[in-house]
């Protein structure tokens, strides 16, 4: 199982007809291809639990809310998957959008809850080494390019050094992993099985986070 190119071209179709007359008379069309994206995306799931203890798979829709966008164009032209992991020890999550131009992968920390934030901001405070480690790690950099992606503040979160030797990481707001793909990387039949791989890359990054988001700082469990 595989994505098909019919997929990637009703995908450029919307984005230049992001209108709704234009969706009802092709909703036909964009349901047999749920369809079809919905069993790839299963495919994942069935992938994935091989190797890690998934809780939710979440499948956005394609309908935009435009309550409070300037952006009032009525849909989001990519398909887009995200799995949650399961339980209070297991933290993170995977993500895939497919969109013409602009697929990537992520994993990680995109907008934790206060606490959670505030716990890793302690831990890289009082050492960020394990965390460089991660980005240092060899297949971290293939796949991931050695950084993390998500926003970041401008200056020091409050509370914390600016002048601190790991400000950069003090400052990030999330902690991302990403991994862009072009089309033809998507569209070939082993792109499911790279994915797997890309996600396995990620399992030092989650399993060292969720050691220090079920503990405190003198490694005593909170779960």
């Amino acid at each position: 199982m595989q994505f098909q190119k019919n997929e990637f071209q009703f995908l450029k179709d919307l984005e230049n007809n992001n209108n709704r007359e234009w969706f009802t008379e092709n909703k036909p069309t964009f349901i047999a291809i749920q369809n079809q994206i919905k069993q790839v995306f299963t495919e994942m799931k069935v992938n994935i639990e091989k190797h890690d203890d998934i809780e939710k798979m979440k499948i956005y829709r394609i309908y935009r809310d435009v309550r409070f966008s300037k952006d009032k164009t009525p849909y989001n032209p990519r398909f887009a998957v995200s799995f949650s992991r399961l339980g209070k020890h297991l933290r993170g999550g995977y993500f895939l959008q497919i969109k013409p131009g602009e697929t990537l992968l992520g994993g990680g920390f995109w907008q934790p809850e206060k606490e959670d934030l505030l716990r890793i901001r302690k831990e890289i405070e009082q050492d960020g080494s394990e965390i460089r480690d991660i980005l240092s790690d060899k297949k971290y950099i293939k796949y991931f390019g050695g950084k993390f992606g998500g926003d970041e503040l401008k200056s020091a979160p409050r509370g914390f050094n600016k002048e601190h030797k790991d400000i950069d990481l003090l400052r990030k707001k999330g902690f991302i992993a990403i991994r862009n793909f072009t089309d033809a990387e998507v569209l070939d039949p082993n792109f499911l099985a790279e994915l797997d791989i890309t996600f396995k890359a990620l399992r030092p990054f989650f399993d060292l986070f969720s050691d220090i988001l079920t503990t405190n700082l003198n490694g005593e469990s909170l779960v």
